[in-house]
């Protein structure tokens, strides 16, 4: 066997059938993390707050032969990541991988139009200005924002850690986004501050726990082609969607597998990162 082929059927973790819990996974990148974990050989813990979007996953899921344990849970409510981590640990024993994907997103109509009016602005020349989203915010969506992306992920990093550091191994993988290392979503500043607060704190719990063969690491993936954005594009004019295709090189979003497929190298042993920000975004942020 070639040490490709051997790399690429190695399993995930350091143990047999290793428990993964996936935080905000419905249908969408979240769920699409816990097939390609579960093909790998994981036992899954998914949580989501919508439980049709959660029973959606965890057929296909079944449908995989895998076993799963589901909950409803909002991540921004520290007592229910607690119970769901305790209630994950009584299950299978522990959790070996903890992917924090579960987040707000700047997808409503105004959140569009904020989106829309900045890839016009970038690609279309026209004398600078300030585009007014900041001063526009209101402070609960600013609080709503922070409380899930940013409080939930510190939350269930937490949880879990009381079960990684015992057992000395974890894998941790993070989900931030191109926002939070670039200025390319502007049009959501709520969502830019708490997914770099997602990388710093990616960085420094990750320097923490190292000695204890926990790796944290993060993915900071660009456009991702999922339905929600795929409704977006479609709500789009031919031009609107060439101004969005000129900012990314590749020319075109990245698909769920391929973001998929990363998670699952971070997850799998062995490899050498630690604290490190993964960002397959298409050569829109090089």
């Amino acid at each position: 066997m070639s040490a490709i082929a051997a790399a690429a059927r190695r399993p995930v973790a350091a143990v047999p059938n290793p428990v993964a819990l996936v935080t905000g996974a419905g249908p969408g990148l979240g769920g699409a993390l816990a097939v390609a974990l579960a093909e790998a050989g994981a036992r899954l813990v998914i949580c989501d707050i919508d439980p049709e979007r959660l029973a959606q996953t965890t057929q296909r899921l079944q449908a995989l032969g895998a076993e799963v344990l589901a909950r409803v849970c909002d991540v921004s409510d520290s007592a229910a990541v607690d119970a769901l981590v305790d209630e994950a640990a009584r299950h299978f024993g522990t959790v070996h991988v903890l992917v924090n994907n579960a987040a707000l997103i700047p997808a409503g109509p105004a959140d569009q139009q904020r989106r829309s009016a900045h890839y016009s602005y970038l690609t279309t020349p026209e004398p600078r200005r300030a585009l007014g989203f900041t001063t526009a915010m209101t402070d609960a969506e600013w609080l709503r924002f922070w409380a899930v992306n940013v409080h939930g992920v510190f939350y269930c990093t937490r949880a879990v850690l009381r079960l990684m550091e015992p057992q000395r191994y974890g894998r941790i993988i993070n989900i931030a986004s191109v926002a939070g290392i670039s200025a390319m979503s502007a049009h959501s500043p709520h969502y830019s501050a708490a997914k770099g607060a997602v990388v710093a704190f990616t960085k420094a719990v990750a320097a923490e726990v190292a000695g204890a063969n926990i790796a944290v690491n993060a993915l900071a993936p660009g456009g991702v082609h999922t339905p929600d954005f795929e409704a977006y594009l479609a709500s789009l004019d031919e031009t609107a969607r060439h101004r969005l295709w000129q900012m990314i090189p590749a020319g075109r979003l990245g698909t769920m597998a391929e973001y998929a497929a990363t998670v699952v190298h971070l997850a799998c042993d062995p490899h050498y990162l630690v604290g490190q920000v993964i960002s397959p975004n298409g050569g829109c942020v090089i």
